[in-house]
Formats: C-alpha cells, sequence, structure tokens
C-alpha cells in the first residue's frame, strides 16, 4: 500500500507505532520496523537519575534500534509536558540529531518549544511527525513546518485534549483544512478502521493500545488476557475537574479515582494529590505491572481495547490489519459499486 506517508517515512504500510511511555522500547519499535510499519520508542523511557545520565542512555537506545532494525527506518519520541523537574528536552534533541535518528516525532506542548524542535531537526534532514488532538494545533504545527500530523481523536489512550471529538469527525475536518499528509491515531485497532480513516482524508494510522496487545510487548500477560476480555466501555477519563484530562483502563484505583473526583466540590490540585494521586502514582503503576496484577495500579488503554480480541505477534498484527483493509476494498466496495474492482486498482489502493 503506497500513501504520501509510506514514500515520506520509508515504509512499506502507513502504520506507525506510538512513542508509548513504559512500553515504547527499542525491541518493540523494531519489531514494528521488521513488519514493514515505523517503529517509534519514547526516549525518556530510556531513564537515568541525572539529566546526563538520561541523555547518555537515550542515546544508547538509539545506537541500539538501529543496530536493530538494520536499514529499516525507525523513530524517536519526545512527548513535551510541564513538570516540575521537566526532563532534558534540548539535550534530547541533541542526541537526536548527533545520531541521525530517521524520524521525530512529538507531541505535548507547541508554541516557541515545538517550533524550535522542529527546526533543530528539519537543518538535519530529519522527518518531524507531532501529534494534535484538535485542527486548530495542528494548523499551528504545520506552520511549524512538521511533515506529518498524526492526528489523535477523543477515543485514544492517554491525553485525548479537551476538545472531546471523535476521529470520525476529526479526521473529515482534518482533511479539509491541512496541506501536510495526516495519520490517524486514537482507536484504531484493525484493517477496516484503515480502510475508513483512509477514506476520510488521513494517509496512515498510528497504533498505540493495539500494539501493546501483541506477544513482544512487555506487559505482563495478566494485562494483555484482560485487555482481550474488554469491551470499548472499559475505559475511564479523570481530572477534567483540572484541565487535563487522562484516559486510563477502568480498573479497581481508577473507578475509586473517577468517583472521587466526581464527588468533590471542591477538586483542586492539593486535594487530587492528596485523594488521587496515590491511587494513579507511576510508582504503584510500575509495581502492579512487575507483579502482573492489572487491578494493582494505573494503566494506559484507549477505546480500541474493546476491539482487541487476540494477542499476536507484531508481523502477524500488520499482515492481519494489511489483509483487513484490502478485503474492505475487494469485497464491500466492490458490492456497494455493483463492480468487481480490479485487483492491480486494489492494489495501489
Amino acid at each position: 500500500m503506497k500513501t504520501r506517508i509510506t514514500q515520506i517515512l520509508g515504509t512499506e504500510y502507513p502504520i506507525v507505532m506510538g512513542g508509548m511511555t513504559g512500553v515504547g522500547t527499542p525491541e518493540l519499535a523494531a519489531k514494528m520496523s521488521e513488519a514493514g510499519g515505523l517503529g517509534v520508542f519514547a526516549i525518556h523511557n530510556a531513564g537515568g537519575a541525572t539529566d546526563e545520565e538520561m541523555i547518555e542512555n537515550g542515546r544508547a537506545w538509539i545506537r541500539k534500534t538501529k543496530q536493530l532494525c538494520g536499514d529499516r527506518p525507525f523513530g524517536v519520541n519526545l512527548t513535551i509536558l510541564p513538570a516540575a523537574r521537566p526532563p532534558p528536552y534540548a539535550g534530547f534533541v541533541d542526541v537526536i540529531v548527533q545520531e541521525g535518528v530517521p524520524v521525530l516525532e512529538t507531541a505535548g506542548s507547541g508554541g516557541k518549544t515545538l517550533a524550535a524542535i522542529v527546526q533543530k531537526a528539519k537543518r538535519a534532514g530529519i522527518t518531524c511527525i507531532h501529534k494534535c488532538t484538535s485542527v486548530r494545533h495542528a494548523l499551528s504545527a504545520e506552520r511549524y513546518g512538521v511533515d506529518i500530523i498524526s492526528m489523535d481523536g477523543f477515543e485514544c489512550a492517554g491525553h485525548p485534549g479537551r476538545d472531546d471529538v471523535g476521529n470520525l469527525v476529526l479526521l473529515a475536518s482534518a482533511s479539509k483544512q491541512l496541506n501536510v499528509p495526516f495519520i490517524a491515531s486514537g482507536g484504531i485497532a484493525t484493517g477496516e478502521q484503515l480502510a475508513a480513516v483512509l477514506a476520510l482524508g488521513a494517509e496512515g494510522v498510528n497504533l498505540g493500545t493495539r500494539v501493546c496487545i501483541t506477544q513482544e510487548c512487555l506487559w505482563p500477560a495478566e494485562y494483555k488476557q484482560r485487555a482481550v476480555e474488554s469491551t470499548e466501555l472499559d475505559t475511564v477519563i479523570i481530572n477534567r475537574k483540572l484541565g487535563d484530562p487522562t484516559r486510563f483502563y477502568r480498573n479497581a484505583p481508577l473507578i475509586e479515582a473517577a468517583k472521587i473526583e466526581e464527588e468533590a466540590d471542591d477538586y483542586t490540585v492539593d486535594y487530587f494529590m492528596e485523594k488521587v494521586f496515590p491511587l494513579i502514582a507511576g510508582a504503584r503503576g510500575r509495581k502492579a505491572e512487575a507483579d502482573g496484577n492489572p487491578d494493582g495500579g494505573q494503566w494506559s488503554a484507549g477505546q480500541s481495547v474493546g476491539l482487541i480480541n487476540d494477542v499476536p505477534t507484531v508481523a502477524q498484527l500488520v499482515q492481519n490489519m494489511m489483509h483487513e483493509a484490502y478485503d474492505v476494498y475487494q469485497a464491500r466496495l466492490s458490492a456497494f459499486l455493483g463492480v468487481e474492482l480490479p485487483v492491480e486498482m486494489v492494489a495501489r489502493l
């Protein structure tokens, strides 16, 4: 399948793996790149006690991914979020440029910070993808010079933005306003959806939750099994009252956190830190993951969790999606049009 995305990224298929906190590692990214998509890892996942250690650990991960991917392209995610002690963003960008990373995926805050990062990356010949939850933000990113927009609908895991616009409307709106190509992110798990978003004007898809439920992902088997048993109703959004809505898997601590927020008359940051934060703290989530306890702490999942019913390898996932998309064009569209589409035409699609 050839789209503007495959041409820009140099991939076989228009499938991008999101750079995810925790599970976004060189090994998982390499599996996606080997399968014909674009594997991406989050550079902050490399860790480190000091800024210098984080930067050098990130460099080591880039080199490891290069070795694993060979001549296949890959990307590095840099998510820019407000923090009391922010990661060394400038140092990360320097390493990404120095090591010749092919693709940079950014997310989070825009403005001057994003503009500076994009300009530096573009001068080094790096392809830039920026994730946006609204078309207005995408238009700003387009002005900064990004090559590809990842339009992130309300269905996504993590931070869906404040507009609550699902992809059926978001993508159709983006196709009317954006000049640069865009991919659909949030709630995507099947080949039928790949065919649908292409019809809406997207040039490919970004996969997060779906890639987590694969054999190579580091998530424990208990998390994957829980996901397979879930429906699209098994996620929850908290922190709306603080202006930072965040979607998690709907397990015991998140049900409690949502109830606390709903019942609070005065939901302040201090109240959140006292009552809610202990339920969703990163340390608690990491312990739950280590223990294989899907009810032990927070873990992220988008609404696409309700569409997942198996745990394939990454390679199988990619092939399944492509065959499903092909079948949509060959079987369903042929029936709608009353004619059989030639195989070579479907192949071009």
